[in-house]
């Protein structure tokens, strides 16, 4: 961000020189042309009006002295050019002016014009022609043919000038403005450095580390300020959050394990007493089942950030042992295809969490004699594992509600369970950086994709120093 707006600053000086420097640099080329071509404009007048005497008495001659005084002196060719445009004279023996456009103005009877602006790598000569008239008579024009070496040079001369100053100004600027950009920066690339580790401190609950700065402009200061109050409050009501859901379902506990003993002890008199009381221990189990999946829950919210580096396979083989047993019982066979070789960013147990819950369901709904297929692959810097069952599904519109908690599908309400379980690895998953879908797909049943961060054996863990 600094480097951006130290070249922002530089961009900005850079176009003010540039404003300023360009037209300065274009005046002083169109003064210094403007001051040599009204010099060589009254030499060629001069020479115009000393020309009327010789050409009325078809003298040419008798002008060839004073043109080549001049030409020694100053170096300039004088020409005396003729009605029909020959050459009459010129300061130099055997030279011929070409018919320009301004030896056929001046030739028309009308002065010549300003000379345009001079650029230092144009080596034209300047070329002035003026007319003598004789009784108002145009009998022909005289001509000057200036170098412009020595005026170029001075243009070039001053253009590296105001180039070396605006590069030192430039440079001046960037020197100023460094420590100005440190300073109104410094809040902003401490409220960079510590969002991170404020967002980590907010999801485990610890205490968010403080951000804010004493120093740079009073507006970075304050939004420093109201993010370390923003982040303690957050972090405040978050824990606030959890600890009632643990507190809960740890004191709804203690009632639900007494009230299910007196239920046990309950002598009641007929069929429709002992169906009641069934009824009762049943809705008592049920509501045991919500508790723990609270309790799990409110646990994976409180899982750490920092990510370990894991062997996918490993865990993955671990599982489908430990499920095997549960979905051979239910006449299931649980078979695990795809990559091998694959690592995963995660906190640790997030992946054996997910695994639980996803597993658990589809146990519950596939279908007896059917399979169940956990499969890995590589997905673009990421690791994919789904768990696919032949279970009757989900339909289109239930895939995104069932990652809600409690969300239960119509379909399935004589299913044991508490509606947590998905949102459990949904919550898990997107703590690590990961993602988790579920899918129709072709053929029935549900596919749970799960993505995780990708890595290289032997990467070291997130949380590990550097």
């Amino acid at each position: 961000m600094r480097r951006r707006l130290l070249v922002t600053v530089m961009v900005l000086v850079a176009m003010v020189l540039v404003g300023l420097g360009v037209p300065l640099a274009l005046s002083d080329n169109r003064t210094a042309v403007q001051a040599q071509f009204v010099d060589r404009l009254a030499d060629t007048v001069r020479f115009a009006a000393l020309a009327q005497r010789p050409l009325l008495e078809s003298d040419s001659a008798a002008l060839l002295p004073e043109m080549q005084r001049y030409d020694q002196v100053y170096g300039i060719i004088v020409v005396l050019v003729a009605r029909g445009g020959e050459t009459l004279a010129a300061s130099r023996p055997g030279y011929t002016v070409a018919p320009t456009d301004r030896v056929r103005v001046a030739l028309a009877g009308r002065a010549s014009e300003p000379s345009p602006m001079l650029l230092p790598w144009d080596s034209r000569p300047m070329l002035l022609a003026e007319p003598v008239l004789v009784d108002g008579e145009v009998r022909g024009a005289a001509v000057t043919i200036s170098p412009t070496d020595t005026l170029r040079r001075d243009v070039l001369a001053e253009w590296l000038l105001l180039l070396c100053a605006g590069l030192i100004t430039l440079a001046l600027a960037v020197l100023v403005a460094l420590p100005v950009v440190r300073w109104i920066l410094r809040p902003v690339q401490r409220l960079d450095a510590g969002l991170a580790r404020v967002a980590a401190s907010v999801l485990s609950g610890a205490p968010a580390e403080p951000v804010g700065e004493s120093r740079g402009p009073a507006e970075l200061r304050r939004l420093t300020s109201s993010f370390d109050q923003m982040a303690a409050t957050v972090t405040q009501t978050l824990a606030s959050q959890r600890a009632f859901v643990a507190d809960a379902s740890h004191q709804l506990r203690n009632p639900l394990t007494a009230l299910r003993l007196r239920l046990n002890n309950l002598d009641g008199a007929g069929a429709h007493a002992a169906e009641e009381q069934q009824a009762a221990l049943e809705e008592a189990d049920r509501l045991g089942v919500v508790l723990d999946g609270l309790l799990a829950l409110a646990r994976a919210e409180r899982t750490p950030t920092g990510a370990d580096t894991i062997e996918l396979d490993e865990v993955l083989d671990l599982a489908v042992e430990r499920w095997r047993v549960l979905a051979e019982h239910e006449d299931l066979r649980l078979d695990r295809t795809g990559a091998t070789g694959l690592w995963a960013h995660a906190p640790a147990g997030t992946v054996e969490a997910v695994l639980d819950a996803v597993l658990d369901n589809a146990i519950k709904f596939s279908l007896p004699g059917s399979a169940i297929e956990v499969h890995t692959e590589e997905a673009r810097e990421r690791v994919l594992f789904a768990v696919r069952d032949h279970g009757p599904g989900l339909a289109p519109e239930e895939l995104d509600k069932a990652t809600a908690r409690f969300w239960r599908s119509p379909s399935q309400h004589n299913v044991e369970g508490s509606g947590l379980g998905l949102a459990i690895a949904l919550s898990s998953v997107r703590r690590c950086g990961g993602d988790l879908k579920l899918q129709s797909p072709d053929g029935g049943g549900l596919r749970v994709a799960v993505w995780l961060p990708a890595a290289e054996p032997g990467t070291p863990s997130e949380a590990d120093p550097a």
